[in-house]
């Protein structure tokens, strides 16, 4: 049963993004799809000082209209800084010298694109963590984009041949399962279990980005927890 996991571009996003790609035969990532502001796609959250503490990727000046792949970092975007602002964060860290160079080359890409600066980086994370799963870019596939919602979503996975579809646990009131089947598709979402481990001794804080993961994991230790989810069966 070839399985489909679809996502926009995320900027070091959590281990359950990273789960969604290593459980399925293919993922799809979007680029044609409109840039929130409100949401994940340029900033996400580390441990710094005890507490956690957003990193973000400064944009130009757009229309909110755009899509994400119509959208480039900031021309004062100061890649140093973020970089030193991790290394403070974790350079305690006991995985530190192992992660810091994966860091680094994400961090100092040359692009000034947004959704390649991102795309990039997802492609090292899950190289890092040896997840193989092809990742396509949504505007290369053939489906007409003018689709809205679970009809998009369907769109692709027929275009892919899909028979399972797996989604994000946030998600799970926004499609029917009866209306995927219809299609021939199963739906399910994906539920992280977040594994407990050590962040300098402070009361652990689930759902910071994968690099406080891997700062303070194996990849070993880490391909461990990628196997930590549920599946569970879709709605109505």
């Amino acid at each position: 049963m070839k399985k489909l996991g679809i996502m926009q571009p995320y900027f070091l996003p959590y281990i359950g993004y990273f789960q969604l790609i290593d459980a399925v035969d293919e993922f799809v990532i979007y680029d044609n799809i409109q840039y929130t502001k409100k949401g994940w796609i340029n900033r996400n959250r580390i441990l710094q000082n005890g507490t956690d503490t957003y990193i973000t990727l400064p944009l130009k000046k757009a229309s909110d209209f755009l899509d994400v792949r119509e959208r480039f970092l900031a021309d004062n975007f100061d890649r140093n800084k973020l970089f030193r602002q991790i290394q403070t964060a974790y350079r305690k860290a006991p995985y530190y010298e192992q992660t810091i160079d994966l860091v680094r080359r994400i961090i100092f890409c040359e692009t000034e694109n947004l959704f390649e600066y991102i795309y990039h980086s997802v492609l090292l994370v899950c190289k890092y963590l040896n997840i193989e799963t092809p990742i396509l870019v949504s505007s290369t596939l053939n489906y007409d984009n003018m689709l809205k919602g679970q009809d998009k979503v369907q769109a692709i996975c027929m275009e892919r041949n899909a028979e399972m579809y797996i989604n994000a646990i946030g998600g799970i009131k926004l499609y029917q399962a009866s209306s995927f089947l219809q299609k021939g598709i199963e739906l399910r979402f994906i539920q992280t279990e977040f594994q407990e481990y050590r962040q300098f001794g402070n009361n652990f804080l689930p759902g910071l980005s994968i690099l406080d993961v891997m700062m303070f994991n194996s990849t070993e230790v880490v391909g461990g927890m990628l196997k930590k989810y549920r599946l569970l069966e879709g709605e109505g």
